[in-house]
């Protein structure tokens, strides 16, 4: 801080966070901190170690969940936290500028260039907090000739999680759903993987501080089915730009996505459109960029 001439420092992860609280107090600087997830830990030391991303002179929280959440667990003053919700690349999530043949691309390396069939696509990293068994259990829910139009890619990395890999394989087998089911390691193209589905699901059996699933498919004009929780409650507007259904609650999503589908093309298209103009007015990356900005100014001031 001293040899660069630090004015403000701000931390966003609770290691790197402890030893900057007190250097920035050592040198009397503001000290600004980014809760981006309701941690874990149960535990008075867990609790401890978690409460430094409560103790910045300002406290960002990337949703109004996240908010309340700081309020209720740290017993923040309100005047000391602010909402900024996480900010999506608008330029990079535009289908204006996401060429055809990347979606060819995405749907031919997922064994689906030339399937009629509707996709439902449900990223993030393959672990059980983030919905997928609930969502191959919804799949088995519908009836037959229901199945038989649509096919459920998880796409995302294990990451060590073998056992829950196999908990996967199996749950799809059990349900006969050999070629209902596409797992998918990571996309990184993700704006082309949003526009070569039809209904991205985000059914997290856990609340999602914010959301990022949500967020990027509505800007991508894709309606979105959420778990009702978190800050999904902020992203997807019931309805409106897609549907939340209640947490881990295999019949409840099952039929959601009935219920989209029922509506047709064009009211999907509907939903996706409003899901894009909502996030271009609340959760644009110029829009955390500019209220972040604004924190650092309020404090230098």
């Amino acid at each position: 801080i001293a040899r660069e001439g630090v004015d403000l420092v701000h931390a966003r992860s609770r290691a790197p966070a402890w030893s900057a609280y007190w250097a920035a107090k050592a040198m009397d600087v503001p000290f600004v901190t980014t809760y981006h997830g309701a941690y874990s830990g149960k535990t008075k030391l867990k609790k401890r170690y978690n409460s430094v991303m409560a103790q910045g002179d300002i406290v960002i929280a990337n949703s109004n969940w996240i908010a309340e959440h700081v309020k209720t667990e740290h017993g923040v003053p309100f005047e000391r936290v602010v909402t900024i919700p996480r900010g999506v690349d608008l330029e990079a999530f535009d289908p204006t500028n996401v060429p055809v043949a990347r979606v060819k691309a995405i749907r031919e390396a997922l064994g689906l260039a030339d399937d009629p069939r509707k996709i439902l696509l449900l990223p993030g990293r393959l672990t059980e907090w983030k919905g997928q068994l609930i969502a191959i259990e919804a799949l088995a829910m519908l009836a037959s000739d229901e199945r038989d139009k649509l096919v459920l890619v998880l796409a995302g990395d294990a990451q060590g999680r073998n056992t829950y890999v196999t908990r996967l394989e199996h749950a799809v087998v059990a349900h006969g759903l050999d070629r209902g089911v596409i797992m998918s390691e990571h996309i990184t193209d993700m704006p082309a993987a949003y526009l070569a589905s039809d209904i991205v699901l985000a059914p997290s059996v856990r609340p999602e501080a914010f959301g990022r699933v949500a967020a990027e498919a509505s800007a991508m004009a894709r309606p979105v089915i959420v778990a009702d929780h978190g800050g999904g409650r902020e992203t997807v507007i019931e309805g409106e730009t897609g549907a939340r259904v209640e947490p881990g609650n295999a019949q409840a999503l099952a039929g959601a996505i009935r219920a989209l589908l029922s509506v047709g093309p064009l009211a999907r298209d509907g939903m996706g459109r409003a899901g894009q103009a909502h996030v271009r007015q609340h959760f644009s990356k110029q829009g955390l960029q500019a209220a972040t900005l604004g924190v650092y100014k309020t404090l230098l001031e």
